[in-house]
């Protein structure tokens, strides 16, 4: 009798501890994605590809008018379904008095990874881009070798190394790059789904500083936490948490909504 009483307690807790993390999981991670996807339908957007803005966005200065080397990151919100809550990132660098910047994307046609496919600074499915990271000058001279040897080294960079979720895509390969060079000093934002997807299916990742521990299962189900990613748990590829540098929180589908002003 006595038993039988325990594995009812036992089961009634964990049905409701089961009921807690449900209802968690809906209100921090579905509840504000719902929301996102609510808004993006409400948004004027192209209908495909073809007929969305691809051009430049004139962020960056023209090579000859600013000549010192440059290190750039971009991110940008993607089209279609996905354009609801996941973006599209890429690296442009430039040699000191280069005469071009040269762009990296990885994407899911085409050649594995594309150089110079478009324009630096472009808009993305008629999205603006957003700047992850900017680094300039001697440091960035000194870092673009570094740059492109991780480029080189990313271990999906041949035909067939792509799937859309929950990785490699376009954000596995450039938190590659920024793993692999941490003095870029940047995480892509928490809208990059596929970051979290670590190379050759790894548990976890430590950043080569050792200022950032990346734990993920297939980039489905984990954390990062450091100086740069702050305090993160994943979920599904969706993101919550906080950022520690610049105090801000991390909602799912929508992005990081910061304290302050920077």
């Amino acid at each position: 009798m006595r038993q039988r009483w325990l594995y009812r307690k036992e089961t009634d807790l964990f049905m409701k501890a089961l009921k807690l993390l449900l209802a968690a999981i809906f209100v921090i991670y579905l509840l504000p994605t719902f929301a996102s996807a609510g808004l993006w339908a409400l948004k004027d957007r192209p209908d495909n590809w073809r007929e969305a803005n691809w051009g430049s966005a004139n962020i960056l200065p023209k090579p000859a008018e600013d000549p010192e080397a440059a290190i750039y990151v971009f991110s940008a919100m993607t089209g279609g379904l996905k354009g609801a809550i996941a973006s599209h990132a890429w690296i442009v660098t430039k040699d000191k008095d280069a005469p071009n910047y040269e762009r990296y994307d990885k994407v899911g046609w085409g050649t594995p990874i594309r150089k110079n496919s478009r324009a630096a600074d472009a808009f993305w499915y008629s999205n603006a881009p957003r700047l992850v990271a900017v680094v300039k000058g001697e440091a960035a001279q000194k870092l673009i070798p570094m740059v492109e040897a991780a480029i080189g080294s990313y271990p999906y960079g041949k035909p067939g190394g792509y799937r859309l979720y929950p990785g490699p895509n376009s954000n596995t390969f450039v938190a590659h790059v920024l793993r692999s060079v941490p003095e870029l000093g940047a995480v892509l934002p928490s809208d990059a789904v596929g970051r979290d997807f670590l190379p050759d299916g790894a548990f976890y990742a430590l950043d080569r500083d050792g200022r950032d521990l990346h734990v993920t299962l297939l980039g489905l189900l984990g954390f990062s936490a450091g100086m740069r990613s702050g305090v993160e748990l994943h979920f599904l590829g969706l993101v919550a948490g906080f950022d520690l540098a610049r105090p801000g929180i991390k909602i799912p589908g929508m992005g990081t909504f910061y304290l302050f002003d920077a």
